[in-house]
């Protein structure tokens, strides 16, 4: 399927669509590709990289990638119910996780809104393509879901046309395997807070970078440190102006929490059903308390998608929106792991040899997790408080 062929897709019924996808999805993985069902995503993210590279570079050169871009960026300019019944089908066939959605989500929206023509002509075809990797340079050991504590810093060295970059960043997914960085330093001296960030891309492959795996509970190393240490970049690689660098960084976490997050639920809803059908098979859906925590999480997952659909229609787009996501789903998917040990019993206490983890029990490492990165339940509930209900601002010392 050429993209050219693509442009038209938008105006085939939803339902034609939907059928496009899984018969694309169930051909593809039937074949050569049949062995990635599966691969990849939270605490396994190291399980066949390469091949699910190449799968993704695949789904790219059949027109499947970017759908939501525009066009003229190299997209499919599919309409937002679309995007949504693609990353549906996307969970339902058990296709493997993707490698690229860091540069496809977030970065390339970012671009696309904020980035100068230079900058789109330059980065957004080797995303679409899948030829650029990218990582996400926000965290600091002192700036984690407080991102406006950023310390890294950068100047412009006028004389060589460069960004000069030092600092430290942390919980880096990928960092190791990425060609360029998006990374928000502060450039205007003895700034605070928001003001005097800047949203800098970075070359990996460098003298001036280097990576630090960090080891998980679940024995991988998705997450990375990462040190900047006279590091370089184009003094031309700022989206956005120099010291505006705070709206552009909220706009990619907006993209990072947009229609993909459906075909996320529908990945829940999956173990879910796996984790009770385990109770009824181990005995444990007898446990009348058990029980009941496991229609609670039915439940509460209904609601979830809900909440996730009004999110997305143009009327509700409000600032609180995405904070209430971000805390329901993390807070959902901690507890879901929390109960599957329950279901498992004396035996989630136990693993393998070689530290082997059984799929439940690397849910419920990783899952502890979910309530921390991408911004803390801590932070969304301040959010929430001060934006939207207009509460007094927590004490900050250094604000």
């Amino acid at each position: 399927m050429s993209r050219d062929s693509a442009v038209l897709w938008p105006t085939l019924s939803d339902a034609e669509f939907r059928m496009q996808v899984r018969e694309f999805l169930r051909d593809s993985l039937s074949g050569p590709w049949s062995h990635l069902r599966g691969q990849g995503g939270p605490g396994r993210e190291h399980e066949s990289y390469l091949e699910r590279v190449a799968w993704d570079r695949y789904l790219a050169a059949n027109g499947w990638s970017c759908i939501g871009w525009p066009v003229e960026y190299g997209g499919r300019g599919l309409s937002l119910w679309q995007q949504v019944i693609f990353h549906e089908e996307y969970a339902l066939s058990d296709a493997p996780s993707r490698v690229s959605h860091l540069g496809e989500q977030l970065l390339g929206p970012t671009l696309i809104a904020f980035g100068t023509p230079e900058q789109k002509a330059r980065f957004l075809p080797p995303i679409a393509a899948v030829e650029e990797l990218w990582c996400q340079g926000y965290s600091e050991p002192g700036a984690g879901s407080d991102l406006a504590n950023v310390s890294t810093k950068a100047r412009l060295d006028e004389a060589a046309g460069e960004w000069v970059i030092d600092g430290q960043k942390v919980w880096t997914s990928w960092a190791h395997e990425a060609d360029w960085c998006f990374v928000v330093a502060r450039t205007e001296p003895g700034s605070r807070r928001h003001r005097g960030l800047s949203y800098l891309l970075v070359p990996m492959d460098q003298p001036g970078v280097e990576i630090r795996p960090i080891l998980q509970l679940t024995g991988t190393s998705e997450f990375n440190e990462v040190f900047f240490s006279e590091a370089r970049t184009g003094g031309d690689l700022v989206v956005g102006d120099p010291g505006q660098g705070w709206g552009v960084a909220m706009a990619t976490l907006s993209f990072e929490r947009g229609v993909s997050t459906l075909g996320e639920q529908v990945g829940f809803r999956k173990e879910l059903n796996s984790l009770i059908a385990t109770a009824k098979e181990r005995g444990t859906w007898d446990d009348p308390v058990l029980r009941d925590r496991l229609v609670q999480a039915d439940v509460d997952l209904e609601v979830l998608g809900l909440n996730s659909l009004r999110m997305l229609t143009e009327s509700t787009t409000d600032a609180g929106q995405a904070s209430i996501t971000k805390l329901l789903w993390a807070t959902w998917h901690r507890r879901l792991g929390e109960l599957a040990m329950q279901v498992q019993g004396p035996d989630s206490l136990v693993c393998g040899p070689d530290y082997d983890l059984d799929d439940w029990q690397r849910l419920f490492l990783f899952s502890r997790a979910d309530t921390i990165y991408g911004g803390s339940n801590e932070i969304q509930r301040n959010i929430l408080a001060e934006r939207v209900l207009g509460l007094p601002r927590e004490a900050r010392p250094d604000a």
